[in-house]
């Protein structure tokens, strides 16, 4: 039985521990070298250890998993990438494109089963061209949707497409261009970190995160209020309100 080492970079430390016990009980043949809060320490961890493969989630604080490719010159890739992701708003359409491993949270047995019998049929070693591709959108900023959780079901949604959304305890309501709702479960706050790249989006609210391209007249009264082009009326807090005037008059210039 073929021994491998693998490296986990996860800031989450349920995560981090869940992932753990899954290999320690199921996969006897691969061997954990190091657990990385961070992607700097992964890449530390990395270049000490050389490992077969590494467990890398996309969405941490300061770096995203994504930024590996910034450390690493192609021919020091001589590790496969498992990338990770909870919300994937990178991820899906990029990771397929460029035809790189993926697992989406909560990780469970059988999807790492899969995905190690996929890194053993590439004969144990990463896709230079692969890692090309990858990098190449990225660049290009090609990762232009994010992936949408409903039932059993993953939705592909274009973030110019979303006009607000709701928070709803744990969950969201997305409500969309074309008129459908949508019921996620998936915080708000999930939603604005992961839309925080797109300079359109803000947080008015503590319930309500809006696509400024859609705001069609603010009125200061009342504490003030915007109207939507959909003609939804929502509430600006008082503690928001310099931020969503600053970056109206930011996308006006």
């Amino acid at each position: 039985m073929n021994k491998y080492k693998t490296i986990i970079i996860e800031d989450e430390k349920r995560a981090q521990i869940l992932l753990q016990n899954i290999l320690e009980k199921y996969f006897p043949n691969v061997e954990i070298m190091a657990i990385a809060d961070d992607l700097p320490s992964g890449v530390k961890a990395i270049h000490k250890y050389k490992p077969d493969f590494v467990f890398l989630d996309i969405e941490m604080p300061n770096f995203s998993g994504l930024e590996i490719l910034d450390f690493f010159n192609e021919k020091e890739v001589d590790f496969s990438i498992i990338f990770t992701t909870a919300y994937n708003h990178y991820a899906i359409e990029a990771l397929k494109i460029a035809a790189v491993d993926y697992l989406l949270k909560p990780l469970n047995k059988e999807d790492i089963k899969e995905a190690l019998e996929r890194f053993e049929k590439k004969n144990n070693t990463y896709n230079q061209e692969s890692f090309s591709s990858l990098k190449s959108i990225i660049l290009d900023k090609k990762i232009n949707k994010i992936a949408v959780p409903e039932g059993s079901q993953l939705h592909f949604i274009k973030p110019e497409d979303i006009v607000y959304i709701k928070a709803d305890n744990s969950y969201s309501e997305l409500y969309l261009e074309n008129g459908k709702q949508m019921i996620v479960s998936r915080s708000i706050k999930n939603f604005e970190d992961g839309l925080k790249e797109n300079s359109y989006f803000c947080r008015i609210h503590k319930s309500y995160l809006i696509n400024t391209r859609f705001v069609e007249k603010y009125d200061k009264s009342n504490g003030g209020w915007i109207t939507l082009s959909n003609k939804k009326e929502l509430p600006v807090s008082s503690e928001r309100i310099d931020a969503f005037l600053g970056l109206i008059n930011k996308i006006s210039r």
